[in-house]
């Protein structure tokens, strides 16, 4: 099979393998193709703490496809069936997982983007967020996983506002439901009085911040009602951050850390994900922005880092 093949940072090849058994318990998917995420971008620029080259197929980890072949022992699932799956070397013609870490695809999904795990990333950060009709919600940060966080407490009834430095991201968040839009452009006493004029001083109920930088955590903090809860939803990979205690203390914020870490919890959230978007009650499609096939894999890590107007969500076509 081919293989995506991280060698060393900002370069990849692609690489001929031989296709992967299922073991006990294991299944085997034909992937059709891969979601890249925001936390695969540290791997690909190079830090000093990963290990080159990684093993093939990796870090892909948003794929889907049909069900090649069933190890011992797995029952209730079918070759040919169509799934999203939680692996970890996806960014591969074929990958192996847990017999538990696939969701079955509906007819109804037949020939669409499914990246189930950051659909299901989604879903478990809006649960944790405890978001209910009548709050004031910030989202710092509109990539995919913060636009359809827009859109979904948009329908729960909250007023949303959505923050970012990106004149597109502001207009796609507006799309999603967003009642009011903030640029990050300017300084953050200026946004802070900004959230301050539109809350008649109270500030949000719910703030999620959803980059991952330093900045984008203090204004975060920073715009968080007293007694407001303040969801983390960013992945905070490559350094550590400091945080204004003092602020924290004095308004007895509630910090959540959005991250699931339980196999379990991901694949509830996936299979969430799936029924919202047949149900009508989540729409993922606008923000499938770029895609191209494995061989030009480069190509999306560069638009990954550099962010260009219209980029959201990139798809690796396996």
């Amino acid at each position: 099979m081919r293989a995506l093949k991280l060698v060393e940072p900002k370069r990849v090849e692609i690489v001929e393998i031989p296709d992967p058994n299922p073991g006990a318990g294991e299944v085997l998917v034909r992937m059709e193709g891969c979601g890249l995420c925001g936390s695969n971008l540290p791997v690909w620029q190079g830090r000093p703490w990963f290990q080159y080259p990684l093993e093939p197929g990796a870090p892909g980890h948003e794929g889907w496809g049909r069900i090649a072949a069933l190890g011992p022992g797995v029952t209730g699932l079918r070759p040919g069936q169509r799934v999203a799956v939680l692996s970890y070397k996806a960014l591969a013609e074929y990958d192996v997982a847990d017999a538990g870490a696939l969701v079955a695809l509906p007819e109804a999904l037949d020939g669409q983007v499914v990246p189930g795990e950051s659909l299901g990333c989604a879903i478990n950060v809006f649960r944790r967020s405890d978001i209910s009709a009548g709050q004031t919600v910030a989202i710092v940060g509109l990539g995919f996983i913060g636009c359809l966080v827009a859109q979904l407490a948009a329908r729960a009834g909250a007023r949303v506002i959505a923050i970012s430095r990106r004149a597109y991201s502001l207009a796609l968040a507006r799309d999603m439901g967003a009642h009011q839009t903030a640029t990050l452009e300017q300084d953050d006493g200026d946004l802070v009085g900004q959230i301050e004029a539109w809350t008649d001083g109270q500030l949000c109920d719910r703030v999620i911040e959803a980059v991952g930088v330093q900045r984008t955590l203090d204004v975060a903090a920073k715009i968080t009602r007293i007694r407001g809860r303040l969801i983390i939803a960013g992945y905070h990979q490559d350094s550590p951050r400091q945080v204004d205690m003092q602020l924290w203390n004095w308004r007895g914020l509630d910090v959540v850390n959005a991250h699931e870490r339980d196999a379990k919890v991901y694949v509830e959230g996936m299979r969430a994900a799936i029924d919202a978007i047949v149900a009508g009650e989540l729409d993922p499609t606008p923000l499938y922005t770029h895609a191209v096939d494995l061989a030009d894999a480069n190509e999306l890590f560069t638009a990954l880092d550099e962010r260009p107007d219209g980029f959201v969500k990139a798809q690796v076509m396996l």
